[in-house]
């Protein structure tokens, strides 16, 4: 369990302090260090040795702070270095070798199929020597239905669309547009899904809802 450093310091300030000119606070870093350290603790419990599907979304639950759905199916090893600022939505998928760099906030939406080793990554550094590599956060939103392929990576400030597809090994720097397949390094539209994909889809979500 978490021994809190200063009962006026919660999760919620450590989040709004990886915000752009968050002034420093000795007492929120030094509550952040315990939740870094928390989610080392429970990613060595997750990955080093069996656990039921049941018991995977509890451990889950614990590392986001957050009740875990039911549908959530993942694959270890799953490796997360915050995990208080991530969202799963219905029926995810996450296969195994996944790394999620989760301060800036990740959202997941329903449906969503992330493969193999996929990096999603909300930090970036400046360039300027002068701020010494000083980090700056920015959320990566992913729809409902969308599909990471293998190895793929998607950096900070990246908003992917419904129904889109991130090709295996892409690197993605923009956002994607639902409908739309993308893949490259760095990613570039492939093509958009044509309209009887489309209409598929949207029956296929007519079912499902």
């Amino acid at each position: 369990m978490i021994a809190v450093v200063d009962e006026k310091i919660t999760v919620e300030d450590v989040i709004a302090g990886f915000s752009e000119g968050a002034v420093r606070n000795t007492a929120r870093s030094a509550f952040a260090e315990q939740l870094f350290q928390e989610a080392i603790r429970l990613g060595m419990e997750l990955n080093t040795k069996y656990h039921t599907p049941e018991e995977i979304r509890e451990i889950m639950s614990q590392l986001t702070g957050r009740k875990i759905d039911g549908t959530l199916r993942m694959f270890p090893p799953f490796y997360m270095d915050f995990g208080k600022n991530i969202q799963f939505g219905k029926d995810v998928f996450i296969n195994s070798g996944c790394h999620f760099q989760d301060q800036g906030g990740i959202t997941i939406g329903d449906g969503t199929l992330i493969g193999h080793n996929v990096v999603l990554a909300t930090i970036n550094h400046d360039l300027r020597p002068e701020n010494n590599r000083k980090n700056h956060y920015a959320p990566i939103k992913i729809g409902s239905h969308v599909w990471i392929g293998s190895n793929a990576t998607v950096l900070s400030g990246v908003e992917i669309g419904d129904w889109s597809v991130i090709a295996a090994g892409a690197v993605v720097t923009k956002d994607v547009s639902a409908m739309s397949i993308v893949g490259g390094v760095p990613a570039k539209v492939i093509r958009y899904l044509s309209d009887e994909e489309k209409g598929e889809y949207k029956k296929y979500e007519s079912i499902s809802n």
